[in-house]
């Protein structure tokens, strides 16, 4: 069992930062294994924002945030982040940490583990 435990969601003025946190225990990753973000705002689809894998640290990102977000992951401390930049309203939501034990299942939007989620709200 994983436990994926979100930090670092707040409120924030559009064009300002955040950097989102996400703690995973329970488990040793393989190399072959992925840990994400998505984010869901009332009546839409949670969405798949930002994954890197954990062997090799490669990364992927949805067009909406490529270029204003990155993540990154800390394995020593078992702990993928999420430096949000340049945000914008469109970026309110909350936000899920994720972990897959294949890269595909994330970026397909099936992770087998999810955290509990952190707000993020950006104002205009």
């Amino acid at each position: 069992q994983v436990q994926l435990v979100e930090s670092g969601g707040g409120l924030v003025q559009a064009g300002g930062s955040l950097r989102l946190t996400c703690a995973a225990s329970g488990r040793t990753f393989s190399f072959f294994s992925a840990l994400g973000w998505f984010r869901q705002t009332p009546g839409k689809e949670r969405e798949f924002v930002a994954a890197i894998t954990w062997g090799t640290g490669s990364t992927y990102y949805a067009d909406s945030v490529k270029g204003r977000f990155t993540i990154s992951k800390d394995n020593a401390k078992n702990t993928v982040y999420l430096q949000m930049s340049s945000l914008n309203v469109e970026d309110t939501a909350v936000y899920y940490c994720a972990q897959a034990g294949r890269y595909g299942a994330m970026v397909s939007g099936r992770p087998d583990y999810w955290g509990q989620g952190t707000q993020v709200t950006v104002s205009s």
